[in-house]
């Protein structure tokens, strides 16, 4: 009720200052969007020899249904300063509970215990635009979290508030959005990349992006879970905070543009250290092990993980373009916010437009790898968990998916995506065997 409350006022206070201003609403000067989204997934069943509280099961699983529906509003506040804010809902549930794959397979599902639908401020932040020089203006679409307006080339932007990183950081064109695009959380993002949030993907933090026409530079310091994988953001930033920066690099090759970032983190938090971890069991100090499941807080900081990852794109023709991928990170310690994965690699192609004359259709396929530490290898064996994986025992092997998927334009707004995901070695167990994994999407925004 509360968030209701909230975007009753919001948009009151809208109409009510346009009011004031004797005019109605001005559509340059406020933004209105809105998505929904369903996931729909299934994987068949496969051999196993044995599993663990955090594996996948077994037995075919169908109808794991999630729901993500969002508004986006917002309002130019005065030249080049803007304020958005998104209350979203989500719910539903991932195969086996968003366990037993490292790289999972939909990006819409959190690891969140309950699946009933709940409304949240997903996003409530401030964006400021600095002009550098005497730089030329562009306009820009009224599109979500953008109102249409004219902005510098050259620029110094300064996004503060509730985020996602993502929005910033790690952006390609053919490999971004599990709304509309692949699935997998490896494929989404970086998958070595440990990006700070909670487990929907939201932080509070400051961006601050030097943009120019061709290349960019960009900063965040953002706040941690307080535990891994938790809802609840660490209030504790002189100790638990992460930064991140990232290089931007476009060029033309024909007429064909492309983009390099290389982006590096690095982060301090409660995190223990799973070799540490691993010596306590052994010693039957057990201590720290509800840390890795984000059953409770560990209370003692300096836990630190940082690393890199690159991330290119290049268009190929009007219809035709690709991306690669890779990633790392030190490995040391837990994974505290996104996924189990130390090492990352992927790429793949996007075809917009069909042979049979479906112009606005898409079809994409790609290729990831993903890989974890010799330290992370040590905890899992010894018959330890993370917040998402572990079979109670491990065979190391790199856990390798493919995915392809087939989105359908229905109508102006409306998408329909049949996918396939073929994952070999979940949660790196050579013993887990392979899993074939189904899913249906539909997609609206306007």
């Amino acid at each position: 009720m509360k968030y209701i409350f909230i975007i009753l006022v919001f948009v009151l206070g809208i109409h009510s200052v346009k009011a004031q201003e004797g005019i109605g609403l001005d559509s340059n000067k406020y933004s209105y969007h809105f998505q929904t989204t369903i996931v729909n997934q299934s994987h068949t069943a496969f051999a196993v020899k044995y599993s663990g509280t955090n594996s996948l099961i077994h037995e075919a699983e169908g109808k794991k249904l999630s729901l993500t529906s969002t508004l986006f509003l917002g309002t130019r506040l005065w030249k080049n300063a803007s304020l958005y804010f998104n209350p979203e809902i989500s719910g539903g549930e991932g195969l086996s509970a968003a366990k037993g794959i490292a790289g999972f397979t939909n990006g819409e599902t959190f690891r969140i215990g309950s699946t009933a639908p709940v409304l949240y401020t997903a996003r409530l932040f401030y964006r400021q635009y600095i002009p550098l020089g005497n730089t030329e203006y562009e306009n820009v679409t009224d599109e979500a979290n953008q109102v249409k307006e004219r902005i510098p080339v050259s620029r110094i932007a300064i996004h503060a508030g509730k985020l996602s990183l993502s929005d910033y950081f790690d952006r390609n064109t053919y490999s971004h959005d599990p709304r509309s695009q692949f699935l997998n959380w490896s494929l989404m993002s970086n998958g070595a990349w440990d990006y700070p949030a909670d487990t929907r993907g939201y932080t509070k933090a400051i961006v601050v992006e030097l943009i120019k026409p061709t290349w960019a530079v960009r900063v965040s310091t953002a706040m941690v879970p307080l535990k891994a994988n938790g809802l609840q953001l660490d209030g504790n930033v002189n100790k638990a905070h992460s930064e991140t920066i990232e290089l931007e690099k476009k060029w033309n090759i024909e007429g064909k543009p492309g983009t390099i970032r290389v982006l590096g983190f690095h982060t301090v938090s409660q995190a223990p250290s799973y070799l540490t971890t691993v010596a306590q069991v052994k010693i039957g100090d057990s201590s720290s092990v509800d840390v890795y499941s984000g059953q409770k807080v560990w209370g003692i900081y300096g836990g630190v993980k940082y690393g890199y990852g690159i991330n290119i794109e290049q268009a190929f023709s009007n219809v035709v373009g690709g991306f690669f991928k890779t990633s790392w990170n030190d490995g040391k310690t837990a994974t505290w916010a996104f996924t189990e994965i130390d090492n990352s690699i992927s790429g793949g192609i996007q075809i917009i437009g069909t042979p049979w004359k479906r112009p606005n259709d898409v079809i994409g396929i790609a290729q990831v790898v993903n890989g974890i530490s010799k330290e992370h290898q040590a905890f899992l064996k010894a018959g330890l968990n993370g917040f998402m994986i572990g079979d109670g025992n491990l065979n190391y092997g790199q856990e390798s998916i493919t995915e392809l998927y087939y989105k359908a334009k229905i109508a102006k707004g409306f998408y329909f995506t049949a996918n396939y995901q073929l994952v070999i070695n979940p949660g790196y167990n050579q013993d887990s065997g392979s899993v074939n994994v189904f899913a249906i999407r539909g997609h609206i925004e306007f």
